[in-house]
């Protein structure tokens, strides 16, 4: 019979932490925030009442507010997570409230404004970044810690940032499973243009030639579908991410066009464009591939453990015993007190009665979206 360990739950790297604006983004930062036990309460900030009933249904935070006030003074961690057009507003809405001791971080795709702004508004402790995570299909419903996991999340610090807030800043994209990266906020502004923003622009071309011409959709297989899948993001959301980063934008729309012409000309010149080819394959074949969960997300349970001898042999031994298989396993997190394991099982049946088993033995545990 496996011996019953006392309730434990890891130090959490902060006490309450504030997700304004529950997003798709802004959600799995909450549930990342949440499953791997880094702060004790999550709130959920936003404008809608209608996505904060589906978050704190969904169990994406623990509990929801639609207005700023004196309550925020208690976070000491907030993150802005509102779409681009929305930020430097929001950024306005909650500086009066936040306390001087609190890390602010957002998750915007466009640095310059936002770390601008929040110098003018005189908020210290903020960090700028930007987790290179995301999809077509947006809102809390998608949200999901496993969007994060391996992603490169950009910080960006200037020169007034505290070391100590990006030490900070750094620290919880590590423990959410990702892999900070930090430079200048126009170095990051330039470059996203280029693999991120330009990308969209180019979809939206291929796609309105497709549209104008009804021949070419009987056409548009696989390949044509792979290279817009871009264009199917939120078009509002789209349009406010290019156009805040439209002066980087517009040079990296100048190289593009040149890239184009060359290409048009190398149509005469079969061994050129050979040359072109063979450089594209070589560059794209050595892009890293970003590998997300190799589970389902809903079929993973984490526990939380103290930080002594034989916890994980304990926790499988009971799963063992009760019939439930374990297929992966991972160590999230060892803290002062403790650390998260994640269990990777093979059906939300199994992540029910491995709940049960282990709260039973009164492992804290909570499951995964």
């Amino acid at each position: 019979m496996t011996e019953s360990v006392p309730p434990v739950t890891p130090t959490a790297l902060f006490d309450t932490a504030v997700v304004a604006g529950v997003g798709l983004i802004g959600g799995s930062v909450a549930l990342g925030l949440r499953q791997r036990f880094l702060a004790r309460r999550v709130i959920g900030l936003d404008a809608s009442m209608d996505v904060l009933r589906e978050a704190e249904a969904l169990g994406v935070v623990d509990e929801v507010r639609a207005q700023c006030g004196e309550w925020l003074r208690g976070a000491d961690l907030v993150i802005l997570a509102a779409p681009m057009r929305a930020l430097a507003p929001l950024a306005r809405e909650l500086a009066p409230w936040l306390s001087p001791s609190a890390l602010v971080m957002d998750v915007g795709s466009v640095k310059g404004g936002i770390a601008a702004e929040m110098e003018r508004l005189g908020v210290r402790s903020f960090v700028a970044g930007h987790p290179m995570a995301g999809s077509e299909r947006g809102g809390v419903t998608h949200a999901s810690a496993a969007l994060l996991e391996n992603a490169v999340w950009v910080l960006t610090p200037t020169d007034h940032t505290p070391l100590t807030a990006l030490s900070r800043a750094r620290s919880l994209v590590e423990h959410l499973g990702a892999a900070p990266v930090v430079m200048p906020p126009d170095a990051h502004d330039a470059l996203v243009a280029t693999i991120s923003h330009l990308p969209y622009l180019a979809s939206l071309a291929l796609t309105h030639m497709v549209a104008r011409d009804e021949r070419l959709s009987l056409l548009a297989a696989g390949g044509f579908r792979d290279l817009t899948r871009v264009a199917s993001g939120d078009p509002r959301m789209s349009r406010d991410m290019v156009v805040e980063n439209k002066e980087a934008l517009r040079g990296a729309l100048s190289r593009f066009r040149r890239q184009l012409d060359r290409l048009e000309a190398d149509l005469d010149e079969p061994e050129e464009l050979l040359a072109a080819a063979q450089e594209g394959k070589r560059t794209r074949d050595s892009l890293p591939v970003v590998r997300r969960s190799l589970l389902p997300a809903k079929f993973d349970l984490v526990v939380a453990v103290p930080d002594r001898p034989n916890q994980i042999g304990a926790v499988t031994q009971a799963l063992g015993a009760a019939g439930v298989n374990i297929k992966d396993i991972e160590v999230l997190a060892i803290r002062e007190e403790g650390g998260a394991l994640r269990l990777g099982l093979e059906s939300a049946e199994d992540v029910g009665r491995a709940a049960g088993v282990l709260r039973s033995l009164g492992f804290e545990v909570r499951a995964r979206a």
